[in-house]
C-alpha cells in the first residue's frame, strides 16, 4: 500500500502520538512548545539508526521503532533524568508502503505508553539511499542532579543492570552465525538484539546515589571504558560476576569463543554506574522497588592502578585479555 501524503501521513500515524502534548499543536505548526516543571533541567539526546547499520534491513518495522526510541531512553536513564517528550526524523526509501509505516508508528507508540514519554514533532522525508531514523528524546532532572561519567572515585563499586552479551548474540543468530541448540534460546536472543528494555525507573532513582553512570551500548569494556577516562581512575572488572541469561550461559558453554560478545558486544542499552560501598543495601532496595535486575561487577582503583583503563580478571585475580573491546562507529 503506497503512502499517503505527507500531511495526511503525519497526521494519520504520528498525531495520536502527542494528543496528550498541548504543546505539540497535534503536529500542525512547524515547532512544538514544552518547558521542564519548575526546579528541574532538560537533558536531551539524539540517536541515529541507519539501515543494514543499525538494525537489518528485513527486522520488522514495529521493532525497529521501539528500539529507536528504547536507545534514547536508555541515555536519558544513563543521566538520571525522567523521559518526558521527544521528536523523529524519518528518510524513508521511496519502496516504503504505509502498512510499513503504520507499524513503525505502532511500536512508537508501544513504548511511549509505558514510558510516559510524549511525541512532540519531527520530520518526514524521503530518500533514494538506505533508510535513516533520527530520534531526540527530552528528560527532566532536579537541577545539578544530572548523572555523568566522570564522577567515579576510587573505592566505588561496579554495577549492571540485567544481562550482558544477549544483544550482540541475537544479531549473530540472525545472521546465521550461531546456532543455539534450543529454540527458545534463538528467540529470547533475537528479542534481545531487536527490543532492549530502558532501565528508566531505576535510572531516575539513580542521582544522589551513583557516581558515574553510562549505558552499555557499543561494548562493555568499552563503555566501562569511558567511565574510567572521563572519571581519571582505572576500574576492575571481575569475568565471574558478570550477570548472563539462561540463553547466554548455554552459548558459552557450547562455544567459548563467544566470550567476545560478552566483553565487547554491543546493543545491550543496559545501565553500567558506579557507586559508594555504602549504598550497596540501597541499591538493592531500589533494584527490588524498579523490578531492574542489578550486578556488582567489579571496583574502582585510582588511575593507573590495574595496569589498564578496564582490566579483566577471573574470582582467582588472573587477568583476562580481551581482543575487542567494542562497537566503534569510524
Amino acid at each position: 500500500m503506497a503512502p499517503s501524503s505527507e500531511f495526511d501521513t503525519i497526521r494519520r500515524y504520528f498525531a495520536p502520538l502527542c494528543a496528550d502534548v498541548g504543546g505539540a499543536y497535534n503536529l500542525a505548526n512547524d515547532a512544538a512548545v514544552w518547558r521542564p516543571r519548575n526546579g528541574f533541567e532538560a537533558v536531551i539526546t539524539t540517536d541515529c539508526m541507519v539501515a543494514g547499520v543499525h538494525f537489518l534491513a528485513d527486522d520488522p518495522p514495529g521493532s525497529i521503532a521501539a528500539k529507536l526510541l528504547a536507545v534514547n531512553l536508555s541515555d536519558i536513564a544513563a543521566m538520571g533524568a525522567t523521559p518526558a517528550v521527544y521528536t523523529v526524523a524519518t528518510a524513508w526509501p521511496s519502496e516504503i508502503g504505509e502498512d510499513w509505516i503504520a507499524a513503525f508508528a505502532k511500536g512508537l507508540g508501544a513504548v511511549q505508553a509505558v514510558a510516559g514519554i510524549m511525541l512532540i514533532g519531527g520530520d518526514t522525508v524521503s530518500t533514494p539511499g538506505p533508510m535513516v531514523l533520527t530520534l531526540t528524546a527530552v528528560g527532566e532532572v532536579a537541577i545539578g542532579k544530572a548523572l555523568t561519567r566522570s564522577g567515579a572515585r576510587a573505592g566505588d563499586d561496579v554495577y549492571v543492570t540485567g544481562t550482558i552479551g544477549d544483544a550482540a548474540l541475537g544479531l549473530r543468530v540472525l545472521r546465521g552465525a550461531v546456532a543455539p541448540t534450543r529454540g527458545e534460546d534463538s528467540e529470547y536472543l533475537i528479542g534481545r538484539y531487536r527490543m532492549p528494555t530502558p532501565r528508566s525507573v531505576l535510572g531516575a532513582s539513580l542521582p544522589g546515589v551513583a557516581s558515574s553512570a553510562i549505558d552499555v551500548s557499543d561494548g562493555l569494556a568499552q563503555d566501562i571504558g569511558h567511565l574510567a577516562r572521563e572519571s581519571g581512575v582505572g576500574i576492575t572488572l571481575n569475568r565471574d560476576l558478570l550477570p548472563f541469561s539462561q540463553a547466554m550461559t548455554r552459548a558459552l558453554v557450547q562455544d567459548e569463543s563467544l566470550w567476545e560478545s560478552v566483553f565487547g558486544g554491543g546493543d545491550d542499552y543496559e545501565l553500567a554506574f558506579t557507586s559508594a560501598p555504602a549504598n550497596a543495601d540501597k541499591l538493592m532496595k531500589l533494584s527490588a522497588a524498579s523490578g531492574t535486575p542489578l550486578a556488582r561487577i567489579g571496583t574502582v582503583g585510582a588511575t593507573g592502578e590495574s595496569g589498564a583503563v578496564v582490566r579483566f580478571e577471573d574470582s582467582d585475580g588472573i587477568e583476562i585479555p580481551v581482543a575487542h573491546a567494542g562497537y566503534r562507529h569510524f
